[in-house]
């Protein structure tokens, strides 16, 4: 059964307008050692999907993986029983919640790859506005290695192309491929971003701290310039009231659909519905 949680109406507010909220203390110490495990058992038996991307011989490297939940049981406890999916039922101000997928994430010390300025919704089959993720860090992460992004982005109306991590180029488009009729898509704007055109938002983080973000916030993260600490993350995706399956003109990260044709809510087997909210403040 799915933990409840309170957040102040302030803190819901804050992601709605800027699209990326810190809240502190969501998860106890019982579930950042769950979390811990899982990411562990993930380590060690990282799956088709996995990446361990190095800029140079010798140094860390960054290590993602995804769609693990159905055999890591520490990561389908997190799902089903702890606050996460109330707490993005609230933030997105949605009356129900499926879960999409999990996504690990670690950065070893001494890594000098930085995860390059991208928005995540348009490397998903999903359409819609209600569509938020959870970033729960496993060990402190300073400031200067932790996630930053482009204050209320997430409304701008624009949709930029999908980027690599290992080389930051955009996706190749599909010659058959087709994507939502109408929406046209952008190059980040790095050198906007980086020149400082837009605030950005960045925060110290402690374990049981969660990061929320909306799906179209654009976001980065330097490197991690510590010579023993780790920065190990899940983050996980959640889709609401009006998440449905869309077609993109690339392959799909990560390629699955639940066998849902576009248009479809994303509520199946794959994408199980995990939290219907019993109050009016959803």
């Amino acid at each position: 059964m799915v933990a409840n949680i309170a957040v102040d109406d302030s803190v819901v507010e804050e992601y709605q307008r800027q699209g990326a909220v810190l809240v502190k203390g969501v998860f106890d110490q019982n579930w950042v050692e769950k979390i811990r495990l899982g990411i562990s058992k993930n380590l060690k038996k990282p799956s088709k999907y996995s990446e361990h991307i190095m800029v140079n011989e010798g140094e860390g490297g960054y290590f993602n993986d995804y769609c693990n939940w159905d055999w890591i049981e520490e990561f389908s406890k997190y799902v089903w029983e702890s606050p996460a999916a109330a707490l993005a039922a609230r933030m997105m101000k949605s009356h129900e919640v499926s879960f999409y997928h999990e996504h690990v994430l670690n950065k070893e010390p001494n890594t000098n790859k930085h995860t390059p300025w991208h928005h995540d919704q348009p490397y998903y089959p999903i359409d819609g506005d209600k569509v938020c993720s959870l970033w729960m860090p496993v060990d402190p992460v300073p400031k200067n290695t932790s996630l930053q992004f482009v204050q209320g982005s997430h409304l701008w109306d624009q949709w930029f192309f999908p980027r690599k991590f290992a080389t930051e180029s955009n996706y190749p488009l599909e010659e058959t491929g087709d994507g939502t009729a109408g929406r046209q898509y952008h190059d980040v704007p790095i050198q906007d971003i980086e020149a400082g055109k837009w605030p950005i938002l960045q925060w110290e983080c402690q374990p049981g701290d969660v990061v929320v973000f909306h799906m179209r916030t654009l976001h980065g993260a330097p490197g991690n310039t510590s010579s023993t600490a780790h920065r190990r993350v899940l983050s996980t995706r959640w889709l609401g009231d009006d998440a449905v399956l869309a077609r993109r003109s690339w392959q799909v990260s990560p390629p699955i659909t639940g066998g849902l044709n576009p248009g479809q809510r994303a509520v199946c087997d794959t994408f199980p519905l995990v939290h219907v909210s019993t109050t009016n403040k959803c």
